[in-house]
């Protein structure tokens, strides 16, 4: 497949500034000036900052042996600047049915999400966090204008990544579905994916159980928070035994990833 892209839900960090997916939605562009002689002035700027990220994103992808394409600059740097003041990150919209605490803190809640249009695609590579990687490169693309509306689709929260078992839950299958919600002003008229390895795919209303969890997402890590929802839970057997979705809302270079595992209920 064609290679390429950035990380959303890869294991380790990456020194120096870290750029957050709230970075990526909330960098305000300056007014461009009249003057030709501060307009080029900005370019040259925008052009540096864009070379900037690439190499940032690179060293982060290096350490997951993954190469980021020079052709990925452009998107990269469109997600971090294309906002105008007109794109927000848009949450996946949900009904929380019932919540469990114990000592002051969420156990898991359940929740209702109604039926809904995801640009999906599915990845096959050696280890998860290379999955991620290219299966999230392209969505990417799909976002900044490779799309039937030519333009800037905007982020939603959270980016989720559906992984499959084996039946005692000691490994994950290499077939990764990495998955972005459209946004509500895109799911009746959704737009289409130039590339024809990314499905529009309306997924079914769902009840969903969720556990939130910090730090990296890797197969290790994944299981061991399979496993912990599911000691959680007082009917496990209610749930899909052997899918799950790993939901990323913060970038995996950040300090504290905030993430979340999902385990859906059985029709």
């Amino acid at each position: 497949m064609d290679r390429g892209g950035c990380r959303m839900n890869g294991g380790g960090g990456g020194g120096g500034d870290l750029i957050t997916l709230e970075d990526l939605e909330s960098v305000s562009e300056e007014q461009l000036s009249d003057s030709p002689e501060e307009e080029q002035e900005e370019e040259e700027e925008d052009e540096e900052q864009q070379g900037r990220l690439l190499q940032y994103w690179r060293d982060v992808a290096r350490g997951h042996q993954v190469e980021v394409p020079t052709d990925m600059a452009e998107p990269i740097h469109q997600i971090t600047t294309n906002n105008d003041g007109a794109h927000t990150r848009e949450q996946v919209p949900f009904t929380l049915i019932t919540r469990k605490d114990k000592c002051g803190e969420v156990v898991f809640e359940k929740r209702h999400y109604e039926k809904a249009h995801w640009a999906c695609i599915t990845v096959h590579e050696d280890t998860y966090e290379q999955s991620i990687c290219y299966g999230f490169m392209k969505i990417m693309r799909y976002i900044c204008q490779q799309n039937s509306a030519g333009s800037y689709l905007g982020m939603t929260i959270p980016i989720v990544t559906v992984v499959r078992t084996d039946e005692m839950h000691t490994s994950l299958s290499r077939a990764v579905t990495v998955a972005y919600y459209l946004p509500s002003m895109h799911q009746s008229d959704r737009p289409r994916p130039y590339d024809p390895e990314i499905l529009i795919e309306q997924w079914p209303a769902a009840v969903v159980y969720t556990r939130a969890f910090t730090g990296a997402t890797n197969e290790l890590t994944i299981i061991h928070q399979i496993n912990r929802l599911a000691e959680a839970l007082d009917h496990p057997a209610v749930c899909v035994s052997d899918s799950f979705i790993v939901a990323g809302y913060t970038n995996p270079a950040a300090a504290h990833r905030q993430n979340e595992i999902w385990f859906l209920e059985r029709p």
